[in-house]
């Protein structure tokens, strides 16, 4: 009885193994240091640029409100002494009503950069993923994890990091279609 047992454990221990050797597969994995990326990637930057040019010309017109108030509100304390009391009462009420309107305004402006910048943002980190999910398909890989300030990766050898080959790839291909951009400008300009 103990060498039947034997050898059915002995039996099932072979066909375990074999069947650990047939499902077992070789996985290509790399990882890529995304605050690099968001670092280092041209069309970041350059979108980035761009976007504190707009951030400034939007908030021009509120700047140039906020210091005619602020210059409005000097001349009230100079003329408040002079004007008397029920003169600086009702100009007082007009001052801090334009102030809370030059409030609600910058709240807004606010509000509509962080949207637009957001947007940008998701636009971007979309790009940037397809990019990669289409670089590992071409390249063979069965995973590619992510490390950087939101790290999924704890550890791995650096010969898996494939960052540099990823933004060359990355740079190369906005350096391509920024150059088509610029010549396609030129054309419509030649037309006109």
């Amino acid at each position: 009885m103990k060498k039947i047992v034997l050898i059915l454990g002995v039996a099932l221990s072979v066909l375990a193994c074999n069947k650990t050797e047939t499902g077992s597969k070789e996985f290509k994995t790399a990882y890529i240091n995304t605050t690099e990326i968001i670092e280092k990637y041209e069309k970041f930057k350059d979108e980035d640029d761009k976007f504190k040019v707009k951030s400034e010309e939007l908030g021009r017109p509120l700047e140039a409100k906020v210091r005619a108030f602020q210059a409005e509100a000097q001349n009230f304390q100079k003329n408040a002494q002079v004007k008397g009391p029920q003169w600086a009462q009702q100009m007082g009420a007009a001052l801090q009503q334009r102030e809370q309107e030059l409030g609600m305004e910058q709240n807004a402006l606010l509000q509509q950069l962080q949207q637009e910048g957001n947007v940008l943002k998701d636009t971007l980190i979309g790009e940037v993923k397809k990019f990669i999910k289409d670089y590992g398909k071409k390249k063979g890989y069965d995973y590619i994890y992510g490390t950087g300030d939101a790290a999924t990766v704890l550890y791995a050898k650096d010969s898996y990091d494939i960052t540099k080959e990823v933004l060359k790839e990355l740079n190369d291909n906005y350096k391509a279609t920024k150059g088509n951009e610029k010549v396609a400008t030129k054309e419509e300009e030649a037309k006109k």
